[in-house]
């Protein structure tokens, strides 16, 4: 394989379970050696049926998955050389955390003492090595799931799926795993696909992210890409907090758009999903991006507000405004700044500048 070619291909994917609906339709997507790979979106969206095709345990209604440049659609589960995580742990009761590890070594008749050796270096790996001789019913959540994802790497496999692996783990825990695959997939230059619909998690960990809706992936690009340039409404929605405003597109001037919104106020927005003048659409504008009491004439988008909420989070204040017709209008006040001193009730000033503002498909 040269290092140009992808590791895993999806080529014209499709996934049907009763020969009508499509619940997978024209998947294409390739990955990198050595990516980290999340493929993100509510449930039902495909991601998971996705994966599950990658895996072998689901076969493609149409299209074909390559893997090192070679078709795999009919190469059984157990030869496809894949490690596989997932969400409820999946280990044997009965045996030790090490004989788990040994299980996948033995199934590929592998010896002895090769065996001891590489169930020590992926114990070794998540810091587990003191628990070998342990049933997994003595470990916490977290250790198990660290075993189960020693297990998916003892057999050096060319690429790992995790399912949803966090799910079962509370916020603290599941942020710490988070880091700790996060450093694996670095340290060992693994090539991981990882499916969730947490987006934070998908954030946190990914290099690229694939983000399903109805089937589809709607975008697939890094997390700073798919936050900062979202490229359709669902996306921005998805992905983060967005406040949202629908209206017309009055004129277009360049990589900008005059939009009269439903209630009547005209904003100046970064042209991004709009064809012409007419269309309607929705600005997508992050709490983050808005400026409470801005300096004259520093922001196109200025307009009058009232604070409806506020809401002490730590570093900043979660305030919620009415403005622009909407009474959910959220922005996000560093907690470094003056405007801390709002009251419920206040009028004030806020505005936005055009480029944070992305006109959107309806």
């Amino acid at each position: 394989m040269s290092n140009t070619e992808p590791l895993v291909k999806f080529e014209n994917v499709q996934k049907s379970y009763d020969g009508e609906i499509l619940v997978v339709k024209d998947f294409n997507l390739n990955i990198a050696p050595g990516e980290f790979v999340t493929m993100l979106g509510p449930s039902g969206s495909g991601k998971t049926t996705c994966l599950m095709m990658l895996a072998g345990f689901e076969p493609t209604t149409n299209g074909k998955i390559y893997l090192k440049g070679k078709s795999i659609n009919k190469v059984p589960p157990h030869k496809r050389g894949i490690g596989m995580v997932f969400q409820n742990y999946a280990l044997f009761p009965h045996m030790t955390v090490a004989e788990n590890l040994a299980f996948p070594l033995e199934v590929r008749k592998m010896g002895k003492t090769e065996r001891e050796a590489k169930v020590k270096r992926a114990l070794d790996m998540v810091q587990l090595g003191e628990f070998a001789h342990r049933r997994p019913i003595q470990l916490s959540g977290g250790q198990q799931q660290r075993v189960a994802v020693a297990r998916s790497l003892v057999f050096d496999p060319t690429l790992v799926l995790m399912d949803e692996p966090l799910g079962a783990l509370d916020k603290n825990l599941r942020e710490q795993m988070q880091y700790e695959i996060k450093h694996l997939h670095e340290d060992l230059g693994l090539t991981v696909v990882y499916v969730t619909h947490d987006q934070t998690e998908a954030l946190t960990m990914s290099n690229r992210i694939a983000v399903f809706e109805d089937g589809r992936v709607q975008q697939c690009a890094s997390p700073e890409d798919l936050y900062e340039k979202p490229e359709n409404a669902f996306v921005a929605n998805f992905i983060g907090e967005n406040n949202r405003l629908s209206g017309v597109v009055k004129s277009i001037n360049g990589n900008q758009v005059s939009v009269k919104t439903d209630f009547g106020d005209t904003v100046i927005a970064a042209k991004i999903n709009v064809d012409k003048v007419g269309d309607r659409t929705t600005l997508s504008l992050r709490p983050e991006r808005i400026f409470v009491a801005p300096k004259a004439n520093t922001t196109p988008n200025t307009y009058s507000a009232i604070v409806e909420e506020l809401i002490y989070h730590g570093d900043h204040i979660r305030t919620r405004f009415s403005v622009c017709g909407q009474d959910d209008f959220i922005v996000k006040i560093p907690n470094s700044t003056n405007e801390t001193s709002l009251n419920k009730g206040n009028t004030v000033e806020i505005g936005w500048m055009p480029e944070d503002c992305l006109a959107l498909d309806e």
